[in-house]
């Protein structure tokens, strides 16, 4: 076996070791993060059915011993989850009613959206498919065949955009031969991939994973999910960079989310920082209102605040758009 073939199994198996050794107890992270467990009444229990779990990369950016900081409040479940206003319903985007067949979303016009896998390296509380019902509703290799006939059949299809879950939880063979069969789809001009991996799981973006997205013809847009600067750390920037030499396009999504980044100030610095580690503002999203995250909304009157804020202090292209997505429209809608 030559070195490089070695070291590039190392690589492969270090990022699969990482995410096996995620924290999926909290009492684990507590002691890691140095916290009274009593300190937060916890909403991990048999009664709520979305799991925890956190890489310890990500948890190496929340502050020991703080129970408010912000990256903290992202992962941490609590009984706020428990309460259920009027609005917050198990399918906030129109997910379900935008399946045309197993695993595949066709809301808008040219481009198509490939749920993967359920698994995320990290559970976002605030996250709109936290109530999706993944069984049966996500591409299979049972289902993968009808989804890439939906495809051939429809040539306005341009784009094909891989979400989850997260998709790059899936190994460099299953990307490679799910990317190949799309890329021999000739009328499909653009692969998207929707990721938190940069974030939560850096070590995943590694050499091979790059060859299989720098040898497709499809021209490939990474969307970056990070909602702190806190999360922009050294690791994260050096993921980028292997990206962005590939000549694979970088942008960012965030949530606006409150207690987290819902100042003009936190907003700013996100900004300014992922512009100098190569990552281009796309959208800042309003909270998708799934059951269990309405503690993290913020008022729509709010958010236009800090938009005309973030305007007046930063030139036009670092300015992600605000928008809000609602189900049945045909495009993100701004706010």
């Amino acid at each position: 076996m030559t070195q490089a073939l070695r070291r590039m199994q190392s690589l492969a198996s270090s990022w699969q070791e990482e995410l096996a050794d995620a924290f999926q107890s909290l009492d684990q992270l507590f002691e890691y993060l140095e916290l009274d467990s009593r300190s937060v009444p916890s909403g991990h229990s048999r009664r709520n059915p979305f799991p925890f779990k956190v890489t310890r990369s990500f948890a190496a950016k929340i502050e020991k011993g703080n129970i408010d900081d912000p990256l903290l409040k992202q992962i941490l479940p609590t009984t706020a989850e428990f309460e259920n206003p009027a609005g917050f319903v198990d399918n906030p985007v129109g997910d379900l009613e935008a399946i045309a067949t197993p695993g595949l979303l066709h809301k808008y016009r040219g481009r198509v959206l490939l749920v993967t896998t359920g698994a995320c390296a990290v559970n976002c509380r605030y996250c709109f498919r936290r109530n999706y019902p993944y069984s049966g509703n996500q591409l299979g290799s049972s289902g993968r065949g009808a989804a890439l006939r939906y495809i051939e059949r429809r040539p306005e299809i341009r784009e094909v955009i891989l979400s989850g879950g997260d998709p790059l939880v899936l190994s460099n063979s299953s990307l490679e031969e799910l990317i190949r069969t799309i890329s021999a789809i000739d009328h499909v001009a653009r692969l998207r991939i929707h990721t938190r991996i940069p974030s939560v799981l850096p070590s995943r973006i590694d050499r091979e994973l790059i060859r299989i997205l720098k040898k497709s013809r499809l021209k490939t847009v990474v969307v970056t999910h990070i909602n702190h600067p806190r999360e922009i750390d050294d690791h994260l920037k050096s993921a980028v960079s292997l990206l962005l030499r590939a000549q694979i396009r970088v942008l960012n999504q965030c949530v606006l989310l409150r207690g987290v980044n819902d100042s003009p100030q936190i907003l700013s610095e996100l900004l300014e920082r992922a512009f100098d580690s190569g990552i281009h503002p796309y959208y800042l999203h309003m909270l998708d209102r799934a059951a269990g995250t309405a503690h993290f909304e913020v008022a729509e009157d709010y958010s236009r605040y800090l938009e005309e804020t973030l305007r007046n202090r930063l030139p036009g292209y670092l300015l992600p758009r605000f928008v809000r997505e609602i189900a049945g429209e045909p495009y993100k809608v701004p706010i």
